[in-house]
């Protein structure tokens, strides 16, 4: 009888703890109308912008383990838009990325390094491959992510993702026209993401 007793009230505990204390890793998809890919580059020493879609996104946040949370984000290369349209037309050719041949860029992360206060934001670093033109390389991004605003403190349904760093351009094989174009590609992306 007093075992009994124990096991009800051990099971009663369980039920009382907090919703995160349970929490569960939690995959997200991104919402297409609040995200965007954002690059700028120099062209003969004048600044240029562009934009690349995302294909495809697998998000998995660990609200318990914040570090083991993974990134799969693949874009989309042929979709890649300037401000100028020849200038789209070059940096989608054959001598940068080569849409034809590789009509996708993938980053998929290997490693999180949590901010400062143990978030996924203030510092926070993913550390993943980056595949480019076939190649593949190790790459650095500074993240940070929140809830979105307006949302309350315990609703992470959905999530505003920053996302930025650079990459040589040389060092994938996207070096075409080097005496005009700058070789560091800064990223600047702006996602929010949903959960599915």
């Amino acid at each position: 009888m007093i075992q009994r007793r124990q096991i009800i009230i051990a099971l009663a505990s369980t039920c009382a703890m907090p919703t995160a204390a349970l929490a569960v890793p939690t995959h997200y998809t991104v919402v297409p109308s609040g995200s965007r890919v954002g690059f700028q580059f120099n062209l003969n020493g004048i600044a240029q912008t562009g934009t690349i879609p995302v294909e495809q996104a697998k998000i998995t946040i660990d609200p318990e383990q914040l570090a083991a949370s993974r990134v799969d984000v693949t874009l989309n290369v042929t979709k890649a838009r300037t401000g100028l349209i020849f200038i789209t037309q070059v940096m989608t050719g054959p001598e940068v990325l080569d849409a034809i041949r590789f009509p996708t860029i993938r980053f998929v992360s290997r490693r999180i390094i949590l901010g400062s206060a143990g978030r996924l934001s203030g510092g926070a670093k993913i550390i993943g491959d980056l595949t480019l033109r076939g190649v593949t390389k190790p790459v650095t991004l500074q993240a940070a992510v929140y809830r979105s605003r307006g949302t309350a403190a315990n609703d992470l349904s959905q999530l505003d993702v920053t996302l930025n760093g650079k990459i040589s351009r040389a060092a994938f094989g996207a070096d075409g026209f080097s005496d005009l174009v700058s070789d560091t590609v800064t990223l600047n992306i702006q996602a929010r993401i949903r959960a599915s």
